[in-house]
Order: structure tokens, then C-alpha cells, then sequence
């Protein structure tokens, strides 16, 4: 069965929130807030509501034994990214990571590292058929 974070995907707001869990580890809602502002500008309410959305979507979990309620993501980012890219994939591109592959890579310039690191992938996922 799946988790009930993987079947809600997040919004982009969620994402953005996500990230500052993933970077800082567990924190509170004005921990978050904080972090966020010094980007973009974004109301602490604003973040409280989101985080709390996301507590009921099971995102987050929410540790209540402090006055400040701190939150963790319930992914890995290398689970939601996954999720986030399989969903992509299906939409966007009609199933084809061929497709998806050369868009990002013929839409954005590549680091000399970067394509070292996808030409060794690509030599791993040969090696494997």
C-alpha cells in the first residue's frame, strides 16, 4: 500500500517549504518562516496554514510536546524529487523519460561535472541490461 505522502503530491509552495525542512532538519513554523522570507517575501500566517495543510496531508509530521510544534518531512527529498519526476513524466511528457531527458538537458546548460556524472549513469544503466 501506499503512504499517504505518496499519493499527495506536493504544490510548490509545499515544495518550497519542504526544502527548508530538508536543509534545517526538524523546525518550527517560524524557523521556516524566517528562512523563507530572507528569499521572497511571504507572510508567517501564510506558512503556518501551509504547514498546517501539510500536516493533514501527511507531508509532515508535527511533534506537539513543545509550545512550538516542529516539523519533519515524512520524505526523503530523493523520494519526493522521485515522485515529483515519475508524476512529471506521465503528464508532461506521455511516459518518456527519453523525452524528459532531452528537454532538461537541451533547455538548461549542463556542467562539464554534470555531464561526466550522466555519462557515467548512462554507462551503469548500459552495463545492467
Amino acid at each position: 500500500m501506499r503512504s499517504k505522502a505518496m499519493e499527495q503530491k506536493p504544490t510548490n509552495s509545499e515544495v518550497d517549504i519542504l526544502s527548508v525542512l530538508w536543509r534545517l532538519g526538524p523546525s518550527s513554523v517560524r524557523e521556516v518562516y524566517e528562512d523563507m522570507n530572507q528569499r521572497r517575501e511571504i507572510g508567517y500566517t501564510t506558512v503556518l496554514k501551509l504547514m498546517q495543510i501539510m500536516f493533514e496531508k501527511g507531508l509532515v509530521t508535527r511533534n506537539e510536546d513543545s509550545r512550538a510544534h516542529i516539523y519533519s518531512p515524512l520524505q526523503a527529498q530523493a523520494d519526493t524529487q522521485r515522485t515529483l519526476i515519475d508524476d512529471l513524466v506521465e503528464r508532461a511528457f506521455g511516459g518518456s523519460a527519453h523525452k524528459l531527458a532531452l528537454n532538461a538537458l537541451s533547455s538548461k546548460k549542463a556542467t562539464p561535472e554534470e555531464l561526466a556524472e550522466i555519462r557515467s549513469l548512462l554507462d551503469h544503466l548500459e552495463e545492467q541490461k
